[in-house]
């Protein structure tokens, strides 16, 4: 989908690209046979704020706006310009690994860029080219390089969102050019960043909802490589309304069921308004489907048109994801 290319040029623009927020939801997760979860694990909520410190920093307005529900994770992006930014280069990573050294229970989330230029546009046969020599083993060395910078900030247990939206048609580590090197590829990356001592990493395999440009199930590289089954699903089509985004072919329920399958929790890195406008109905069927099948985080994503604190073009859906959250409930 452009959606996620529209967002970073006007976040971009305005310096809010992305960043996330989380908070501990009110119920504890219990986990499910096959979730992959451990006793007395919480579901972690947040909103995607800004890529950078200011993200971090308005984790604690978000609290207060929540009516003091507790933040315990942190979600922010690696740009995909360059190979540079890729090994992690952006100074805002201490940050944001002080504020997860800060307490144990803190989650921290990155997504990660699986090639450079991720959203100029690369056409399907030079992507296919590029993705060969991922598989081949080129660029290992750029994530290698990225795990001893997570390692070296003491983030050793990062969850990683590799190659995210990768079964979209527009960013260059999308997977429908070469979907067997693509695969193969995915392990590269898991096995070198791996290699790096003192990791303890885990790796998020995050489609978009449906079915878009390919199979996400195609694009699936095995249960060695990932630790959780993520989906990211904004309130669009596919999916005319929520029943739909449910049980539509590559939705939410066929995630729940591939991931209990495949004994994995599962996650939601990014959600929110979009299509629809403010649409109180979908945040509060999201948050209870949410609610009903406990994945390890989920992150709203808060600018407009999707988002509930920082747009306030969605006043009735704020008012829902408030009351939902706020530790009075």
């Amino acid at each position: 989908m452009s959606r996620r290319g529209r967002r970073l040029v006007r976040a971009c623009a305005s310096t809010v690209a992305a960043g996330l927020l989380v908070a501990g939801c009110s119920h504890a997760a219990r986990p499910r046979e096959g979730s992959g979860g451990s006793a007395g694990s919480e579901v972690a909520v947040g909103a995607y704020l800004h890529y950078g410190s200011p993200g971090v920093e308005r984790m604690q307005e978000f609290s207060r706006w929540l009516g003091g529900t507790e933040l315990r994770a942190g979600h922010t992006y690696l740009p995909g310009d360059t190979w540079e930014n890729i090994e992690g280069a952006p100074d805002s990573l201490r940050t944001w690994a002080q504020w997860r050294r800060a307490r144990a229970d803190r989650l921290f989330v990155l997504n990660v860029p699986m090639l450079e230029r991720n959203e100029a546009g690369v056409p399907d046969g030079r992507v296919a080219e590029l993705i060969r020599a991922g598989a081949r083993g080129e660029y290992d060395l750029h994530f290698r390089r990225l795990a001893e910078r997570l390692v070296g900030l003491g983030v050793p247990d990062t969850v990683i969102v590799l190659g995210w939206e990768m079964n979209g048609f527009n960013y260059t580590h999308r997977c429908r050019p070469d979907p067997e090197n693509w695969k193969r590829y995915w392990r590269r990356i898991v096995g070198a960043m791996r290699s790096v001592k003192g990791q303890r990493f885990r790796f998020d395999f995050a489609p978009n909802r449906g079915g878009d440009a390919i199979a996400w199930t195609s694009c699936y590289p095995g249960d060695d490589v990932v630790d959780v089954v993520g989906m990211d699903s904004y309130d669009q089509p596919p999916g005319d309304d929520f029943d739909e985004q449910i049980h539509q072919p590559y939705g939410l329920q066929q995630q729940v069921d591939f991931a209990k399958a495949h004994r994995k929790r599962i996650s939601y890195p990014e959600w929110g308004l979009f299509r629809n406008g403010d649409n109180p109905e979908y945040v509060r069927r999201m948050l209870a489907w949410i609610a009903e099948h406990e994945p390890l985080y989920h992150s709203i994503t808060d600018y407009c048109p999707h988002g509930v604190w920082q747009c306030g073009e969605n006043p009735r859906s704020a008012q829902v994801f408030r009351e939902f959250l706020s530790p009075r409930r």
